[in-house]
């Protein structure tokens, strides 16, 4: 009997986090690493992939956009490297490997590993996810550039901001319990939340665009500019913030 979805998806994402650990650690630095890290997590994700479901269609952050995933009834949306600035940097665990199986309009599947942590999660089984301790509500937003949304998130629920590195990452702590919610804006990929997402969901979250619309994957266009993953208990608190921080 062949491997099922789920397991096929997390085999990928633990093939790149087995070949992206080690290049870590092999002299590169900088542009050079991340370059080298995109490439070989690349090769590993298609090594699995194509040996065990050679016919479906893949959609990747590391590849040409092939056209015909628009009429493909399975297509797996990968992001082999996601926080390659992250990866790059010795001192840092926050980036990640996506896999997910889009099919007939929806996130069947996925896994996504965060290497450094020695971690896969997985849609099936899903994560538990903990109880929410007391204190500020805690919103992950990016290191580099914390959207107007979520610093409105954070001042009407009397929260705080957690920055952290890779879209992957900031949504999965929020699945992990290390934060409440992730509020962004400013630029994404279908590949960037893809894999996270359908994690978040099978765990209980709720994830959306900053509107409150749904998140739609393997549209024509790979853009997906925005998101918010949330703890449901908080969802209409941190949408109704959000939208009024536009």
């Amino acid at each position: 009997m062949g491997l099922t979805d789920v397991a096929v998806a997390s085999a990928a994402a633990r093939a790149a986090a087995e070949t992206l650990l080690p290049l870590r650690s092999g002299g590169r630095s900088g542009r050079e690493l991340g370059d080298a890290g995109d490439a070989a997590a690349q090769r590993a994700i298609l090594a699995v992939l194509n040996a065990e479901r050679p016919d479906d269609v893949v959609f990747s952050e590391e590849a040409a956009d092939d056209a015909r995933r628009l009429d493909a009834a399975r297509v797996w949306i990968v992001d082999p490297l996601d926080g390659t600035r992250e990866y790059s940097d010795p001192a840092r665990g926050d980036w990640a490997v996506h896999v997910a199986l889009w099919s007939a309009g929806e996130l069947v599947t996925a896994a996504v590993a965060l290497p450094a942590h020695g971690q896969v999660l997985v849609t099936d089984p899903a994560p538990a996810l903990p109880a929410r301790p007391d204190g500020p509500v805690r919103i992950a937003v990016s290191r580099t550039r914390p959207p107007a949304e979520a610093e409105a998130v954070a001042a009407a629920l009397d929260g705080e901001l957690v920055p952290l590195g890779s879209a992957g990452y900031k949504t999965l702590a929020v699945v992990r319990g290390e934060v409440d919610a992730y509020v962004h804006s400013g630029g994404m990929y279908q590949w960037d939340s893809a894999a996270p997402v359908a994690i978040a969901r099978a765990a209980g979250l709720v994830t959306c665009r900053l509107d409150g619309s749904p998140l739609v994957y393997n549209a024509p266009d790979p853009s997906l500019p925005d998101l918010v993953v949330t703890r449901p208990e908080l969802a209409d608190r941190v949408l109704a913030a959000a939208r009024s921080g536009r």
